[in-house]
């Protein structure tokens, strides 16, 4: 999986766990867990792309940025 396919990923499986995150009261435990669910799927998918920990860095600012997209979302 070429460096861009991951970020796109990281990305757009951020989107609507931002939504998500939204809906909930900041802090709480369903808070934490639309936070943080998609690191583990992130993680699998470096390392099995054979990435090292520097492209970290681009993966948590597409997912930042995907949170944040999807906490606008608000229909």
């Amino acid at each position: 999986m070429p460096l861009s396919a991951l970020i796109l990923l990281a990305l757009s499986v951020n989107v609507p766990l931002g939504y998500l995150r939204s809906r909930s009261r900041r802090l709480s435990w369903p808070w934490f867990l639309w936070v943080h669910l998609s690191i583990p799927l992130l993680a699998a998918c470096r390392i099995l792309s054979h990435f090292g920990f520097i492209v970290v860095p681009w993966l948590v600012g597409a997912a930042v940025v995907g949170q944040v997209v999807g906490g606008k979302i608000r229909a």
